[in-house]
């Protein structure tokens, strides 16, 4: 496996404490776990109580940069509480919970780099099955 610019591989490191959130529709989120998964590794992964979206934990200052459609990305911050998600129960983003908790992630956080790539491929993917259907 390989894991782009910013990927924090699984082990004794703790993760970054304030994190970004990458949300997408289902569809496309699920899709780019498989491909995630089966690849480059994934982070931790969210998804909202109706199960409408997903979201992928990403690095702080992704947010920044983030213009990718179809998908948003926004700042999280802990406000000083230190709470790390490694480990968390309780996901960081209320009415959530894990699609891919932190303790079975690849990383701490997906690469954005790498995630971008995979929502592309996963769009790709569900347009061509739409035609065929």
């Amino acid at each position: 496996m390989q894991g782009g610019a910013g990927a924090a591989v699984t082990g004794t490191a703790e993760p970054p404490r304030d994190l970004d959130l990458v949300t997408v529709p289902a569809r496309q989120g699920l899709e780019a776990v498989d491909i995630l998964r089966l690849r480059d590794g994934v982070g931790p992964v969210l998804h909202d109580g109706a199960c409408d979206t997903l979201g992928f934990l990403v690095p702080p200052g992704t947010a920044d940069g983030w213009d990718l459609p179809g998908s948003a990305c926004t700042q999280t911050y802990d406000g000083g509480r230190g709470s790390s998600v490694r480990g968390a129960d309780e996901p960081p983003v209320a009415g959530t919970g894990w699609l891919v908790p932190p303790e079975g992630a690849f990383a701490a956080a997906t690469d954005p780099v790498v995630l971008r790539a995979a929502l592309g491929e996963a769009a790709r993917t569900i347009e061509a099955v739409d035609r065929c259907c």
